[in-house]
């Protein structure tokens, strides 16, 4: 079986990707092939550009675009299993995940009445947020609505897709080299300390139920 990790956070070792990693680990204990990729460390990218080049033969449903999601794209089509990261910037997925996000929804869509879409995946997928908001905050209002539509979104175009919160993280290793008075650091180092591995542990049990015996 092989499943593609993408952590699409610009910060390749620190609260999301630490929590890919450990779900990829949980993943290949039960014997899974990964391919992962930092988003950030691939080639220039961009969202869709609207070339319409993945609805017209012979590339239906496939972006054309040669940058550095098409790999992913293409790595995502031949996997069994997908794992998808980010973070939360601003009340919503980062940047580069609005990106890759694009690309992949908009190369399925056949904008037909008849069939909806190119192809009708059924990867497990695995949606990793992390998030300064504890995780309380994605119960009710704009935040549940928001991972209501991307969940739905990657279900869609990729397949089942189970969502992971993982609240309150720890921003930075160290909170006095900012002037910043809205976070209690010593709860926040504690709580990383205390809770965090305990996310970790979350993160691989998710990932190795990815994985179809």
């Amino acid at each position: 079986m092989k499943l593609t990790a993408i952590n699409t956070s610009p910060r390749k070792n620190w609260n999301t990707a630490q929590l890919i990693k450990e779900a990829v680990k949980g993943a290949e204990s039960k014997g899974a092939e990964i391919v992962y990729f930092d988003l950030y460390q691939q080639e220039r990218f961009t969202g869709c550009i609207s070339c319409f080049g993945c609805k017209r033969k012979p590339n239906e449903g496939k972006c054309v675009y040669k940058d550095g999601i098409l790999p992913i794209l293409q790595s995502i089509r031949e996997s069994d299993a997908v794992i998808i990261g980010t973070p939360n910037y601003l009340g919503q997925p980062s940047a580069g995940f609005r990106a890759l996000y694009e690309r992949i929804v908009f190369q399925n869509l056949t904008y037909r009445v008849d069939v909806r879409f190119y192809e009708e995946y059924k990867k497990p997928t695995l949606f990793i947020m992390t998030s300064n908001v504890p995780e309380e905050g994605y119960q009710q209002g704009p935040y549940a609505e928001m991972i209501k539509t991307y969940q739905a979104g990657l279900s869609a175009n990729i397949g089942p897709t189970e969502v992971f919160i993982c609240g309150n993280t720890l921003q930075v290793k160290d909170y006095s080299i900012y002037n910043w008075n809205m976070f209690d650091s010593k709860v926040k180092e504690e709580r990383h300390k205390t809770v965090f591995p305990q996310e970790l542990r979350n993160a691989y049990e998710l990932g190795a139920n990815l994985v179809r015996e």
